[in-house]
């Protein structure tokens, strides 16, 4: 990792490969519940058979587009880098959003890890700042990055000796 930078640039860190694996379950997760509407919407109406068949063709091909593509689309957006001034990260698919946290702004540094992440061995790095735009985030990360992660960010912070407001 790079020990300082002058100008915002794209980090130079993508997140693990398998974060691609884990979007992509996530987001056929989250397809699961129009489906089951649907499917609750057939089994209660079956007068409506052909506005079903419609909504599900629609819904059908929504839920492929998002899970097939908004997982490649946000591996290949999404970047972070540490280093001894910052974290930046760039994340995002559509809406793409780029930060910057000054070290001296770091309160806390913690690991968050769901099911799917202690599944695929992945983690998130959440940076807390003394920002109103909230915590940064760095998901997808294999957890031994992470841990390292962490351990070299509560390192830095260490040093720096602003009182993070």
């Amino acid at each position: 990792m790079s020990q300082s930078r002058t100008i915002m640039a794209d980090p130079a860190w993508r997140p693990s490969r398998k974060a691609k694996l884990l979007w992509t379950v996530q987001a056929a997760l989250a397809w699961l519940i129009p489906f089951a509407a649907q499917l609750v919407w057939a089994m209660v109406d079956s007068a409506h058979r052909g506005w079903q068949l419609g909504i599900f063709s629609v819904t059908l091909a929504l839920a492929a587009l998002y899970i097939g593509v908004a997982p490649w689309w946000r591996y290949a957006v999404h970047r972070w880098e540490v280093t001894d001034d910052a974290v930046y990260t760039k994340v995002g698919w559509i809406t793409q959003e780029s930060r910057v946290a000054p070290i001296s702004r770091v309160q806390t540094v913690d690991t968050e890890r769901g099911p799917l992440e202690r599944l695929l061995g992945l983690a998130t790095v959440i940076v807390t700042t003394a920002s109103s735009a909230g915590a940064v985030q760095i998901s997808g990360l294999d957890r031994p990055v992470a841990e390292e992660t962490v351990t070299r960010l509560t390192r830095i912070a260490a040093q720096h000796r602003g009182d993070a407001t």
